[in-house]
């Protein structure tokens, strides 16, 4: 394992740190707030959000970083918090799968079409892009919980 892999295996760890205090949260909130649709944010509902975040990494890690066939998870598919923990059990094992792959988010460049259009992107950018992504969407989902009258938890990484 190199440096650069050594660090992002360890930067993805504090990622995972943060999801599974968020998950723990999540599991607090009752069945039907969690399934709540409000229109105000994003996806809708606290499970589309945390679906739309494990599709992202479907997309992004899998099928443009590993160029693998993906089937992504649908919305319906998951409908309590236990269903969502075994889906970002398969995204760590996609992360763990591309950090190895691109020894450590090698810059070199992956090619991929989207919507239509021919694009390149590198493992840093992909990496980058996914955990960010969660992120935001984190604070989109501790944000809506509030909204639905709950106290959100610290999920920082720093806590």
């Amino acid at each position: 394992m190199n440096e650069v892999h050594a660090f992002a295996a360890i930067q993805y760890e504090y990622v995972r740190q943060s999801r599974s205090a968020l998950l723990e949260y999540c599991a607090t909130i009752t069945p039907s707030d969690f399934l709540q649709e409000n229109s105000s944010f994003g996806r809708g509902s606290i499970r589309n959000l945390l679906v739309h975040v494990a599709n992202t990494c479907e997309y992004w890690i899998g099928k443009v970083g590993l160029q693998k066939e993906m089937a992504f998870t649908e919305y319906e598919a998951v409908s309590q918090i236990k269903e969502v923990e075994g889906l970002f059990d398969q995204i760590d094992k996609l992360m763990e799968e591309f950090l190895t792959a691109t020894d450590g988010l090698q810059l070199s460049t992956i090619d991929y079409k989207i919507n239509e259009k021919q694009a390149q992107t590198n493992a840093g950018k992909l990496f980058t892009h996914v955990i960010t992504h969660e992120f935001h969407h984190k604070g989109q989902i501790l944000s809506l919980s509030r909204h639905l009258g709950y106290i959100p938890v610290d999920t920082d990484v720093i806590r």
